[in-house]
């Protein structure tokens, strides 16, 4: 596929999991058939009243467990968005996958309707892990579901792994990232776990004694997890992602480089000619909305020029090529260096920035800390 088309982004949003894990803080729910039914049929009238003629080169299932859908729903999903706007023969279809859905004939199916890409939500190839995140598959089942979804036909596949787990430690790390390496995905995500405020996590943690490993030693797990990555062949693109030649992420591009795209379905984001809108959350409330006729979107707003341009530099240093000051200065009129310089400056003096005139680029150091460096915009 080729990375550098410019098209507009979907994402459709899938909010139902089986079981919900410890640590997530995304919009989701148990999965429930008559409710999925419900809202299934909802969302497929929010993208019919899209009607854009607009073309388009990215569909991402994100969830939740977009994987708890069958073939026939997505492959209906799909049809749909062919339907209200002009879906590139070529694009990126990627679905997010639970290794504990991956039969060979759901695997089948999903590339018959047109997924053509799958991320798979591994987090770990530690069973002692994956049961203190409270997810429903082994390290075993895991590799099970990646080497079935190649022998399925997937020829784009990405993996995400977490650092920083409760009770990991580098050699716990090391065993992950070499197994995942001697699988040979074509892009994956490393992320580092974030504990939020309402985490369930916070309390097991707590109860059973657990402890994350200290600053120091998951910044040489992230390190090292990308030293080994680059020399098996992967580049890194961007602060949690690296892929190999040609298999970049197009459509999380997009929200890296300004790029545009629609959220569909209930909690869904979207942003584009400067407007950003936000679909209602609540599954229910989403589905009596589009049911009853009315927009599902519950706070849109007009950015303002100040705002576009602090947002394309603090989202644009999470690459790894980093921000094109040049053009940033012909398109906004601004002066990054003259304008920012002096913290800017302290940012290179403690090894978090690049020092170069014509792009603002983090070093690696840098990416552990970005978001004080974004600080600097804000």
């Amino acid at each position: 596929m080729v990375e550098d088309l410019v098209g507009l982004g979907l994402y459709l949003h899938i909010p139902f999991c089986e079981t919900i894990c410890n640590y997530c803080n995304f919009n989701r729910g148990l999965f429930d058939e008559s409710l999925k039914n419900r809202y299934l049929s909802a969302l497929g009238q929010e993208i019919e009243s899209q009607s854009h003629a607009v073309w388009v080169d990215s569909v991402f299932f994100g969830g939740g467990t977009p994987s708890v859908l069958t073939p026939a729903e997505v492959g209906e999903l799909i049809r749909r968005c062919r339907l209200a706007f002009d879906l590139d023969p070529e694009a990126e279809i990627t679905l997010e996958m639970n290794p504990e859905t991956a039969s060979p004939e759901r695997l089948e199916g999903y590339l018959a309707v047109g997924v053509n890409r799958l991320s798979l939500g591994v987090q770990s190839f530690r069973d002692p892990e994956l049961r203190r995140l409270g997810r429903s598959h082994s390290a075993a089942r895991a590799v099970a579901a990646f080497e079935a979804a190649r022998d399925a036909g997937f020829d784009d596949l990405s993996v995400d792994l977490m650092v920083w787990l409760p009770e990991q430690t580098l050699s716990h790390w090391n065993e992950s990232v070499e197994t995942l390496i001697g699988l040979e995905p074509d892009h994956a995500s490393l992320y580092l776990l974030e504990l939020y405020p309402n985490a369930p996590l916070r309390d097991e943690m707590a109860r059973a004694g657990w402890c994350q490993a200290p600053d120091e030693m998951a910044a040489e797990m992230y390190h090292r997890g990308l030293d080994w990555l680059e020399a098996a062949g992967y580049r890194q693109y961007e602060i949690s992602n690296v892929a190999k030649n040609g298999r970049k992420s197009r459509h999380n591009l997009k929200y890296w480089s300004g790029g545009a795209w629609i959220g569909l379905g209930c909690g869904a984001h979207s942003t584009r000619d400067g407007r950003r809108w936000k679909n209602v959350s609540d599954i229910e409330a989403y589905i009596e909305r589009v049911d009853g006729g009315l927009s599902p979107v519950v706070n849109q707003r007009m950015l303002s020029v100040e705002e576009r341009m602090t947002d394309r530099l603090f989202l644009g240093l999470r690459l790894s090529d980093g921000v094109d000051l040049p053009a940033v200065e012909h398109q906004y009129g601004v002066d990054v260096w003259g304008r920012w310089g002096r913290d800017l400056r302290l940012c290179v003096d403690a090894g978090l920035l690049h020092e170069r005139s014509d792009r603002l680029r983090l070093t690696r150091k840098g990416m552990l800390l970005a978001n004080e460096v974004m600080r600097v915009f804000v």
